[in-house]
């Protein structure tokens, strides 16, 4: 049942309307925040070399303060903020999609924990998985690989 919840496109979209909320409100206070985010969710424009995104983590921490707090916006569901990485400190604009926010943390405290795991769309699971069938095919091949498992193809 918790998992059909968490699935749920109406649970999703009202934990992004709270993102949304929470945000705002950092903003209109001026209140630095960390976000906690799915690394696989976030684009940087320009692309950051190899070098520094295999730094990163599944999960990684990005703390808006300065430059990189003044700068970032909502817009279109999603968190735009420049920032810069490694040791030159190279600039990029990092767009994380709303969603793709797991928690908001103010001094080392969680304010928000996003629980949501929205179904993926018919278009996005056709382009994280190209072919069903190749998977398919793969698992068959293993299978008959064992000549005993032969005797199941009737």
């Amino acid at each position: 049942m918790l998992y059909d919840v968490l699935k749920d496109r109406e649970y999703s979209n009202l934990m992004q309307k709270h993102i949304v909320d929470i945000l705002s409100h950092l903003f209109d206070r001026n209140q630095n925040f960390g976000m906690l985010c799915k690394i696989e969710t976030i684009s940087f424009d320009p692309a950051l070399p190899e070098d520094i995104t295999s730094e990163f983590r599944p999960m990684t921490l990005f703390f808006l303060a300065g430059y990189t707090f003044e700068s970032a916006r909502l817009e279109q569901n999603a968190i735009i903020f420049e920032a810069g990485f490694g040791a030159d400190n190279l600039g990029s604009i990092v767009t994380v999609p709303l969603l793709g926010i797991m928690q908001i943390i103010i001094d080392e405290t969680p304010i928000f924990v996003n629980l949501s795991s929205p179904e993926e769309t018919q278009e996005t699971k056709a382009q994280n998985n190209p072919s069903q069938d190749t998977g398919q095919k793969s698992s068959m091949e293993a299978l008959l690989a064992n000549p005993e498992n032969k005797k199941f193809l009737k």
